[in-house]
C-alpha cells in the first residue's frame, strides 16, 4: 500500500501517533497491522485520497473526532483513514437565513458556541458535544439530550458538499429555507456512515435561540408511574426540551462517583427541563404537577439556572459514573414510547438470567434509551456473555416496534441485527444504492449492511 507523492506531506508516520486513528470508542476496536493516516486540511484533499482509493481498490474509513460507539470509524487492514479532524472552519454564519456553513471537523459545541454569539442555536446535543464532529454527528445522523423537543442532526442539515468513491464532488439539498428540486440526496447521506460518499461541507439549520432551561427532577418508586408520566409530558402543547430517565442501577452508579443528591431504593428519576422564551418558569411549573399526578414521590424544582444546573449535574456525570463502575459497552436501542417499562423490566430480567450487570438510562421522551453492559476486561467469556445479553435486549426492543439504533449507528457492531429489523427486500435495495455511488465498494466496507 503506497500512497501517491501528493499525499505524502498529509501523511501520518509516527506509529505511536498513527495508532490512535486506528480506533474509535467502540467496544473491542482493535487497529489493524498495515494501514495508513491521510489528514485532509483540504477539498483537493479529499478529492486526492478518494481517486487513488478508486484506481487502486484501497478501502478508504473516513474519520471525525472518533468518538463514536458503534465501530463505525476503526481502520481497516490495508485501507486508509482518511481524517477529516483538521477541516474546522465555520466558513459563515448567517443570522437572517438562519445557517451556518461548517467544515466536517468542526466540534458540535463550537457551533453550538458560535450560533449563540449571534442569538441563535444548534439543537442536535450528543453527550460527546465537547468533542464530537459535525462530520460524524452527519454520518450518524446524531440526536443527544434534546430530542425529545427538537429533533435529530437530520432535521437541521440543509445541504451538504460531498466527495464520492473516485473524487467527483457534488452539492445536495440547497441553502434555502425551502427546496423540493429533485431527489433527497441529503437525506440520503445523513446517516450513511461515511459509505456513499465523505462530507466536506455542511449547510446547518439555526433555530432563535431559546431562554436558559429550567430543571425539574421527580422520583418514581415504579417503572410504570415514570413512563405514565414520561406520555403525559408528551402529551403537552409545550413539550419539554429535556426528559431523561434514570434507572435505579443508573442512579447507584451516579452516586458511587459523587454524592448528586439522587435518591436511593426508588425505581427511577425522570428529569425534566422547559426552555420556552418567556414562558420557562410556568412550563416547568405545569411539568412538575403531572409529575406528581403520574405518582412522582418527590419533586424538586429549580428556580434558576444555578438550581437548574445542580439538578442535571448527576446526569452529566453520567459517562464518568459509568467509567468508574467497570469496563461496559454502551448501546442505544430506541422503542415507543409506551413501552419503556416492558424493556426496562425486560433489561432487568436480562441481567438476572445471564448474571450480566445492566443499567438503563437515556432520553426517555423518546424512548430511547443506552442500556450499559458490564464485563470484566480480562474475562472473554465474561465479554461474550455480555454481548449475548445486547442480542437478547435486541430482540426485546425489535419485537416491541423498535429499532437497533436511535443515535450511534449501526457501523459494524450492530450490522448482524440489521436484516432483521429492516428485511431482505430492504437490504437488497440499499445495498443497489450503495453500488451506485460506490461500484468498486471502498467506502468503509463492512459497515452497516453491505459487509
Amino acid at each position: 500500500m503506497t500512497l501517491p507523492a501528493s499525499l505524502l506531506s498529509r501523511a501520518v508516520t509516527d506509529p505511536d501517533v498513527k495508532a490512535t486513528y486506528g480506533i474509535d470508542e467502540s467496544i473491542g476496536a482493535l487497529a489493524p497491522d498495515r494501514f495508513e493516516v491521510v489528514r485532509a486540511r483540504d477539498l483537493g484533499d479529499v478529492v486526492d485520497v478518494l481517486a487513488h482509493a478508486q484506481a487502486t481498490g484501497t478501502p478508504v474509513v473516513p474519520q471525525g473526532a472518533r468518538s463514536g460507539l458503534a465501530g463505525g470509524s476503526v481502520a481497516l487492514d490495508g485501507g486508509i483513514v482518511l481524517s477529516l479532524e483538521g477541516l474546522t472552519v465555520i466558513t459563515e454564519l448567517d443570522a437572517v437565513e438562519g445557517i451556518a456553513v461548517v467544515q466536517p471537523g468542526v466540534i458540535n459545541a463550537d457551533l453550538k458556541a458560535a450560533a449563540a454569539a449571534e442569538g441563535l442555536f444548534y439543537p442536535p446535543d450528543p453527550a460527546s458535544s465537547a468533542f464530537c464532529s459535525i462530520g460524524g454527528n452527519v454520518a450518524t445522523n446524531a440526536g443527544g439530550l434534546c430530542c425529545v423537543k427538537y429533533g435529530v442532526t437530520a432535521d437541521y442539515v440543509r445541504g451538504l458538499e460531498v466527495v464520492l468513491a473516485g473524487g467527483e464532488v457534488i452539492r445536495t439539498g440547497h441553502r434555502t429555507a425551502k427546496g423540493v428540486a429533485g431527489l433527497d440526496l441529503t437525506g440520503l447521506f445523513v446517516g450513511s456512515e461515511g459509505t456513499l460518499g465523505v462530507v466536506t461541507e455542511v449547510v446547518t439549520k439555526l433555530v432563535p435561540a431559546p431562554d436558559p432551561a429550567l430543571t425539574a427532577l421527580a422520583t418514581f418508586d415504579s417503572l410504570s408511574a415514570a413512563s405514565d408520566a414520561i406520555v403525559a409530558l408528551r402529551r403537552e402543547r409545550h413539550r419539554p426540551s429535556l426528559l431523561e430517565l434514570l434507572d435505579e442501577p443508573t442512579l447507584a452508579a451516579v452516586q458511587a462517583l459523587a454524592d448528586y443528591g439522587f435518591p436511593t431504593g426508588c425505581a427511577a428519576v425522570l428529569i425534566v427541563q422547559a426552555d420556552r422564551p418567556g414562558h420557562a418558569g410556568e412550563d416547568v411549573q405545569r411539568y412538575a404537577a403531572l409529575l406528581e399526578e403520574a405518582g412522582a414521590t418527590e419533586v424538586a424544582v429549580a428556580d434558576d439556572v444555578q438550581e437548574s444546573e445542580a439538578l442535571l449535574a448527576g446526569r452529566r456525570a453520567l459517562h464518568h459514573a459509568l467509567v468508574a463502575k467497570g469496563t461496559h459497552f454502551i448501546e442505544d436501542v430506541c422503542v415507543p414510547v409506551r413501552r419503556l417499562t416492558a424493556l426496562i423490566t425486560a433489561g432487568h430480567e436480562i441481567s438476572a438470567r445471564t448474571g450480566v450487570e445492566i443499567t438503563m438510562s437515556g432520553h426517555g421522551g423518546d424512548g430511547n434509551l443506552h442500556p450499559s453492559f458490564f464485563y470484566d476486561a480480562d474475562d472473554e467469556d465474561s465479554r461474550h456473555r455480555a454481548e449475548e445479553a445486547f442480542g437478547d435486549l435486541v430482540k426485546v426492543a425489535l419485537g416491541m416496534g423498535g429499532t437497533i439504533t436511535g443515535e450511534h449507528g449501526v457501523g459494524s457492531l450492530k450490522a448482524r441485527w440489521l436484516p432483521d429489523e429492516v428485511g431482505a427486500a430492504s437490504i437488497q435495495r440499499q445495498r443497489a444504492v450503495k453500488s451506485l455511488f460506490d461500484p468498486r465498494g471502498i467506502l468503509n466496507p463492512g459497515r452497516v449492511y453491505w459487509s
